[in-house]
């Protein structure tokens, strides 16, 4: 059975969608069966794999009940790495939602196919809006990726407040399993006092993403960082992020 995560935070280039694209890379490489779906209106998830965004159905058409998970799961260059793209519509999903159980839809679609994966990422929009409800009624947890910046732990309260209403309403038992910090760097004073504030309150991951050209240059070629530069600093960082989430899963220890 998948384990359901969603990659969110409301606050905007924070590395969210790199996050998301890289650990899902990271996972398949390290032969985990991997889903990405892409919940950001923007599509940035799914060109980062590979897919053409509005080329075919995707999240939109799964939230609305007009496809199946099945029918919208595309294939990636990694053979381990499937995705589901952000087709055009997606933008109209927070208006084409009903609002009684429109929550609901993203949990109900992929529970079919949670037996064929062992990781789903969720990539959310930068907003607590009603796709980022779906993504988070429907995760079994909460990877934050973090900028260390002025205004990254307001943003984090802000988060924190919307997974407890949706712990409470819709989903029990949903957590944050831990804070990644990205575009990281350790010379800056106020990241080094902000990661300091964040590891007082929260499970901080071990695995820092720095600021690297490869990683940034990789999605204008469609690739995760992994296919693109294997040995660079972006890709060692993932690859690390995704070995230490393997360690802490409970099947680890047996």
């Amino acid at each position: 059975m998948a384990r359901v995560v969603a990659v969110a935070n409301q606050k905007g280039g924070v590395g969210k969608t790199t996050t998301a694209v890289n650990l899902a890379a990271s996972l398949a490489v390290a032969e985990q069966r991997v889903l990405l779906v892409d919940l950001d209106p923007q599509g940035n998830a799914t060109t980062g794999v590979g897919g053409a965004r509005g080329e075919f159905e995707g999240s939109y058409a799964l939230l609305l009940g007009e496809a199946t998970a099945e029918q919208v799961v595309r294939e990636s260059e990694l053979a381990d790495l499937r995705f589901i793209g952000a087709d055009q519509d997606l933008v109209s999903a927070e208006r084409d939602l009903p609002r009684e159980g429109g929550a609901e839809r993203l949990r109900d679609a992929l529970e079919p196919i949670r037996e064929s994966y062992d990781f789903i990422l969720i990539d959310c929009p930068p907003s607590l809006g009603m796709l980022t409800l779906n993504a988070l009624t429907a995760a079994d947890g909460v990877l934050v990726p973090l900028q260390c910046e002025y205004y990254a732990l307001e943003g984090l309260s802000q988060l924190v407040g919307t997974i407890e209403r949706v712990e409470s309403a819709l989903n029990p038992g949903l957590a944050i399993d831990g804070v990644l910090l990205t575009m990281f760097d350790p010379r800056n004073n106020l990241a080094r006092e902000v990661a300091a504030e964040v590891r007082g309150h929260f499970h901080v991951y071990d695995s820092v993403i720095p600021r690297n050209v490869r990683l940034a240059e990789a999605p204008s070629h469609g690739q995760p960082v992994v296919l693109y530069d294997a040995a660079s600093r972006g890709s060692y960082s993932y690859l690390s992020l995704a070995r230490e989430i393997l360690d802490d899963l409970p099947e680890a220890a047996a």
